[in-house]
């Protein structure tokens, strides 16, 4: 997922001989362990893996792979999706959460139908220039889908550097620019090589360095982890930042969501304000959800997801 910036800090600790002692258990248990995931088949293609990506922020891959599937099956090419109103984005998105993501994914498909003849670019800068995308999914985009040598760092990826570099449970709560420069320094040199251990590393966090419950008798470089070898010493850095869902606006906004999506005709006030018993929060999340694009209002009290 992108992350905000927050000021530099010091230079993260990185002995010269690290990154090699790294990259040939890391890649080798990656060899071995994979998940065959259909955006990581040749067939996904670059906008396989760039639904992929836009999916996966904040949410579980046992949840993305059926609205995967079905949104590759319904817009296999950009063009398929940029034809259709956003609101059909919204719709399909379901109960994924974050549905903005579904609008700013149906954005980058109409400038790629309009600005690339429908293929998702190979640059990066055009990437980076898409509406939509950030720092993270240029860089996983090209990576993943082109071969190219970029440091990807997402939350997984975050993680098994600081713990295996830096000798820290956790990473800071938002990218720094040391962990940019020790992303940096851990590339492999060749391209097919740098792709590979973006994915593998990746893989790592997700499976065995997890956030709660690591696995390091599974892991393939626990007698090289920092962490490890200082004796796991616990967070003493600020609070993790816990997700909570039920009662909040986010609750309210899917549950009024859920109502637009399951009707292709305009919604009655009504209809909506049946989904929570608070008015006032009930009408911040609706105004929430009209300020961002993903409901429409219309004549009478009427809603819809957007066509325009």
């Amino acid at each position: 997922m992108t992350s905000i910036d927050t000021p530099p800090g010091p230079p993260a600790p990185v002995a010269p001989s690290l990154p090699p002692e790294l990259h040939g258990p890391v890649l080798a248990w990656f060899d071995r362990h994979a998940r065959d995931l259909p955006w990581r088949r040749p067939e996904a293609g670059a906008w396989g893996v760039m639904v992929s990506e836009f999916m996966l922020q904040q949410t579980p891959v046992v949840r993305v792979l059926p609205v995967y599937e079905q949104w590759l099956a319904r817009w296999p090419r950009p063009a398929d999706l940029a034809a259709e109103a956003p609101g059909e984005a919204v719709r399909a998105w379901g109960r994924l959460g974050y549905p903005r993501r579904a609008l700013r994914l149906h954005a980058a498909a109409t400038a790629i139908t309009e600005r690339h003849r429908g293929d998702v670019p190979r640059d990066h800068g055009q990437l980076l220039a898409l509406p939509g995308i950030g720092e993270y999914t240029a860089a996983a985009v090209a990576s993943f889908a082109y071969g190219q040598r970029h440091a990807v760092l997402d939350t997984n990826v975050r993680r098994v550097f600081a713990r295996a570099a830096t000798g820290v449970q956790y990473p800071p709560n938002a990218t720094t620019a040391a962990e940019r420069r020790l992303a940096r320094a851990l590339l492999p040199e060749d391209e097919a090589t740098a792709s590979r251990w973006a994915a593998a590393s990746m893989e790592l966090g997700a499976l065995v360095c997890t956030a709660r419950n690591e696995d390091c008798g599974r892991c393939p470089i626990a007698e090289r982890c920092a962490w490890q070898l200082a004796g796991k010493p616990a967070h003493d850095g600020p609070p993790r930042r816990g997700q909570t869902y039920a009662g909040t606006d986010r609750q309210v906004r899917g549950r009024l969501l859920a109502v637009l999506r399951e009707s292709t005709d305009p919604v009655a006030q009504a209809a909506l304000d049946a989904v929570w018993d608070e008015p006032m929060q009930r009408t911040r999340a609706l105004d929430g959800l009209v300020a961002d694009g993903l409901v429409e209002p219309l004549e009478d009290g009427l809603y819809r997801l957007p066509l325009s």
